[in-house]
């Protein structure tokens, strides 16, 4: 099982964005995700959250919200319960040097000519609709 974070941090109609063009091996390799990552041993979904926006954006976080669970499962690779996320106050300033790939903000209508995976479209779907929780199985 595999446990994981997604945030979106919203500013007015726009969201923070990564393209992960920096690590060759990822299976994340020229997608654009929200920011996030994988559990350590011992998190919370929060500890996961606020380390893994720190670590990608340089941004502390000071407003956010729970949003779900969706549940990645597959005949291939393990069973992923990913929590989402959106915030939408922190503080600090962003970083230019993310190790995973390029930070962007990205207008809300622009964000479906990004090259998403096909369940990222279907939960910022929901995002857009202001759907306060909602729970999601690919």
């Amino acid at each position: 099982m595999k446990l994981t974070t997604l945030c979106y941090l919203q500013r007015g109609q726009q969201y923070l964005m990564l393209h992960r063009v920096r690590k060759q091996q990822d299976d994340n390799r020229d997608k654009w995700l929200g920011v996030g990552g994988k559990f350590l041993e011992g998190e919370s979904p929060e500890d996961c959250l606020l380390r893994e926006v720190w670590e990608e954006t340089g941004l502390k976080l000071e407003a956010w919200q729970f949003r779900g669970i969706v549940t990645f499962v597959s005949d291939r690779l393990p069973t992923e319960y990913m929590h989402l996320f959106t915030a939408t106050r922190w503080s600090g300033r962003q970083r230019t040097d993310c190790p995973e790939g390029d930070l962007a903000w990205i207008d809300r209508e622009k964000l479906r000519e990004l090259t998403l995976w096909a369940g990222d479209r279907i939960f910022l779907q929901l995002l857009e609709q202001e759907a306060p929780f909602f729970s999601l199985k690919l």
